[in-house]
Formats: C-alpha cells, sequence, structure tokens
C-alpha cells in the first residue's frame, strides 16, 4: 500500500512537470483548524468589501472533504506567468496575470487532462479540479503542500521562482505522500508594507482587501471613492507593487507558455492610447483575457479616475 503511494505520487509529480506546472505539492485533505479563526476575524472586520461571496460555504472553505466527498488529498500546482516583457514606462498599468489568455480557461484544461491521466494510469480516482473559482484557500494549499512560504503580502513565496505564478488545485480521493512546509524567509524585510501604494498590508501576513488597488480596480462596482484618489501609482487593472518591489523576485523567469503572451497593443499602447481606447480595440486587446472582468466600462472609469 505504502508503495503504492509513492508510486502514484511520483507518477503525479512527473504528468504535473510535463504538463508545464512549475511545482506540484501534495497535502492531506483536511479541516485546516488554523484558518478557522483568521478567515472570521477577517471577515468580521468586512476586509473583504464588497465581495460577498468570500462570505459564502465558510464550512467549505475549511475543509475540502465537504467539498469533495471521499476526498483523501489536496493536489496544489503552480504555473508561472511572469512576462518575457512588460508594458512601456509612459502607459497605465495591467496586472501581470491579466496579460494574455484568462488562467482559468488554460489552468482547468491542464487539471483536465492530468485528473485523466491520473485516472487512465492508476484507475478509478474521483476528483475535481479548481482555479481561484470555488471555496479553495488555494495559497494556504500550497503552503501546506512545501510549494513556499506565506509572504507578508500574502502572496506565496518561493526562494527559486518568487511568487509570480497562478496556484490550483486537484481534490482526489486517493491517498498519496504527503509534502511538509518550508520555513518563511521574509525575515525582517518590510519592502511590500512600504511600498503598498494604498496601505493595504496592514500588518505582516494580513491584507485589507478593500483597500486593495486590485479591489478597487476590479472588484468594485461603483464609484471608486475620492478618498484613494492620487494613489493608484498608474495601476488601471490590478497592482503588482507587493510584488514587484520583494527581493525574492529577482528570480523570477520568464513563462514558457504560448497563451500567456500579451497581444502586441498591450505593451506598445501609451496613456494617451489608453484614453481613447474603443469597444472594438478592447475586445480585441482583451479578447480572452481576464481584463474582461471589469468590462469596457469598468476599464474606462479606471482610466478617468487616474487621468483626473
Amino acid at each position: 500500500m505504502i508503495e503504492n503511494r509513492a508510486k502514484h505520487t511520483a507518477l503525479i509529480k512527473a504528468e504535473a512537470k510535463r504538463l508545464g506546472f512549475m511545482s506540484c505539492g501534495i497535502s492531506k485533505a483536511g479541516f485546516l483548524e488554523e484558518e478557522a479563526p483568521r478567515l472570521e476575524q477577517w471577515l468580521t472586520n468586512n476586509m473583504h468589501g464588497e465581495m460577498r461571496y468570500m462570505e459564502n460555504y465558510f464550512d467549505k472553505r475549511l475543509d475540502p472533504t465537504k467539498l469533495v466527498e471521499g476526498s483523501k488529498s489536496v493536489i496544489s500546482l503552480l504555473l508561472n506567468y511572469y512576462p518575457s516583457e512588460i508594458q512601456k514606462e509612459d502607459s497605465y498599468k495591467i496586472s501581470k496575470y491579466a496579460y494574455g489568455t484568462d488562467y482559468h480557461f488554460v489552468i482547468k484544461d491542464k487539471l483536465k487532462e492530468l485528473l485523466y491521466y491520473i485516472q487512465s494510469e492508476i484507475g478509478e480516482v474521483g476528483g475535481r479540479a479548481f482555479v481561484d473559482s470555488a471555496p479553495v484557500l488555494d495559497k494556504v494549499w500550497a503552503v501546506k503542500s512545501g510549494l513556499g512560504w506565506m509572504g507578508k503580502h500574502t502572496n506565496v513565496l518561493s526562494k527559486k521562482t518568487g511568487s509570480f505564478y497562478f496556484i490550483a488545485e486537484l481534490i482526489i480521493d486517493l491517498d498519496l505522500e504527503y509534502d511538509t512546509p518550508v520555513t518563511d524567509h521574509c525575515g525582517s524585510c518590510t519592502a511590500c508594507i512600504d511600498a503598498c501604494p494604498t496601505q493595504a498590508i496592514v500588518e505582516p501576513y494580513k491584507v485589507d482587501g478593500s483597500k486593495c488597488i486590485s479591489y478597487f480596480t476590479i472588484e468594485l462596482k461603483e464609484a471608486i471613492p475620492e478618498s484613494v484618489k492620487g494613489s493608484f501609482d498608474d495601476w488601471m487593472f490590478g497592482c503588482d507593487v507587493c510584488q514587484d518591489v520583494c527581493p525574492w523576485n529577482r528570480f523570477s523567469k520568464s513563462h514558457s507558455e504560448p497563451l500567456f503572451d500579451p497581444n502586441p497593443k498591450l505593451l506598445e499602447y501609451s496613456k494617451k492610447d489608453w484614453e481613447e481606447i474603443t469597444q472594438e480595440v478592447f475586445a480585441e486587446v482583451f479578447k480572452k483575457s481576464a481584463v474582461k472582468r471589469t468590462k469596457y466600462t469598468g476599464l474606462l472609469r479606471n482610466i478617468q479616475f487616474l487621468k483626473e
């Protein structure tokens, strides 16, 4: 039985690598006891702002066995999205994760392939794939699986690759060999806290989501409050400041996923070009991008807010 676990674990990790995942770590599925009070306090303090969906499925968020019946293992996977080129200096900025095709589609396809491989090689294995689209605490599982530690900006950090990667999971009903967490290497560094334009990192390892530029430019559907005017550092969709200043991201290497390559206009456009963007150009540049979440009207609102 133990031999099988080792064999199955090795098979899964090798296939994850073949599919282009940067790293693969595995944890035992179960209740996240330490996370329960943290999540409860974060919600009570309204740090999720208008993101009311964060209040739903509290039990399932903390226990994957309630999400996937009979689940035994959480397979956490990282997929690099660090681009080889970034936008020009004189431009309104878009978070690097949204440069290319929406990651939900790219990763979901890879996860389905991985699950199909597990079923064809090992036998009848039940499970579900998750890409930031269900109540799963991805970052917590990535840390439990030894893929990195939780940085002070609450992104998962790895000594080898920094933090510019997506996190996804396969939750399956198969016992495997489990990885152990790595140690924290943030030390006394406060670069992310000091650099956050809206002081959203309220203390080490705690972000007030309702103060984050990503929240204002993506999640918030109504007008952006005047109180934060002048503090967006030209970000029109998302924000990478806390990651850009992190010393560990010196080790980021550009991805090798063609679907994450941006439309050339995204790299060429200046502020003036963005200010004049039409519905047609928006549809072309962001054809399959996560930027579509904010819609044309949302992006215009953000640009107008930066311009005034």
